[in-house]
């Protein structure tokens, strides 16, 4: 709320706060303790607010339209953050209109759909960065919102131990959307990484431009996603997933930390604390290196310990449950 506010009467103030303050420290609250995020994200908030008021219809989403909007979110992911560069790195009241146009849908969608089925386990374009990232969570955190399961989404993301973006394929569209999140984020995030920010007025030329190398960039490891894919075996198809889940996460810190201390190679990127007259720039590739090294023991060399990001609550009566939901520990760490 309190950035939300300062993108309609403090926008400077509020960008920061946004986009260089909470977006920077989220991946790496994904990939260590997923729970956490899913437990205090405002949008997962608003969206319940119908269910604990009693006001919500309470409808199951059928399989098929969750499977539908998992894609439709995961393309929206590819349409928003390229344009950043354009409108929203440094327009605070278009950001703050984004901002309220998802609040609005996730908490329509709560009036309908029970409990996360509607917005943060379907259309929520965070919820396929949640998939590849929170694969490996430290331990399962209690459920701050959920207080009896009836099955809204199988598997629940939340209850399911090492989750990954290709752990449903029910459908095409699950499996689509998988594939694009697994392979594509990746490139995507360093083609990202770049383009400058532009200001003016949007033409066909800066359009091109800002979605040029993103998408180029995807297109490129997803190519080499799907090629190592037929190499491996089922029993490493994890593995290549969380390698790539890793090199997604590490390319994002490795252009987005020298950039919030004054070491980007674009002139009007935002600084956070600009130390570049401060300490060499060794310093800054010792840290990326690192946050690399680290993000690939976690994520790849490091033993799954089979947690969930959270813990699954007593089911409902009458909640139909499978053996898979069934076999799903009760109990954190």
């Amino acid at each position: 709320m309190s950035i939300f506010i300062s993108l309609v009467f403090y926008p400077k103030v509020g960008l920061i706060g946004l986009w260089n303050v909470l977006i920077p420290a989220a991946p790496a609250l994904l990939v260590i303790e997923g729970g956490l995020w899913r437990n205090v994200c405002p949008l997962a908030i608003v969206n319940l607010l119908p269910r604990h008021l009693n006001l919500s219809k309470k409808k199951i989403m059928p399989a098929a339209l969750q499977a539908k909007l998992q894609l439709a979110a995961i393309i929206a992911l590819f349409i928003i953050v390229p344009l950043r560069h354009l409108i929203f790195n440094t327009n605070g009241g278009a950001t703050a209109i984004l901002l309220f146009t998802a609040t609005a849908v996730s908490v329509s969608m709560g009036f309908v759909y029970d409990w996360k089925s509607g917005w943060c386990n379907s259309l929520c374009p965070v919820h396929p960065v949640e998939k590849l990232y929170g694969g490996n969570t430290l331990f399962s955190m209690p459920n701050a919102h959920c207080d009896q399961c009836i099955n809204c989404s199988v598997p629940c993301p939340d209850s399911t131990p090492n989750l990954h973006p290709s752990s449903s394929k029910k459908t095409t569209y699950n499996h689509i959307s998988g594939v694009l999140t697994i392979g594509g984020l990746p490139g995507f995030i360093w083609g990202y990484f770049q383009v400058p920010d532009q200001s003016g007025s949007i033409t066909y030329q800066n359009l091109f431009s800002a979605f040029e190398m993103p998408v180029s960039g995807l297109c490129i490891t997803l190519c080499l996603y799907l090629c190592l894919k037929k190499l491996v075996n089922k029993k490493s198809e994890r593995v290549l997933i969380n390698c790539f889940a890793a090199a997604g996460v590490s390319c994002y810190y490795w252009f987005r930390i020298p950039a919030l201390l004054g070491f980007s190679k674009f002139s009007n990127d935002v600084v956070l604390l600009n130390l570049k007259n401060a300490i060499p720039y060794g310093s800054i590739l010792a840290i990326t290196v690192l946050t690399t090294v680290f993000f690939f023991w976690w994520l790849v060399l490091r033993k799954p310990n089979h947690k969930s990001w959270v813990i699954r609550p007593e089911f409902a009566k009458g909640a139909k449950h499978n053996k898979t939901s069934a076999a799903i520990p009760q109990t954190g760490v």
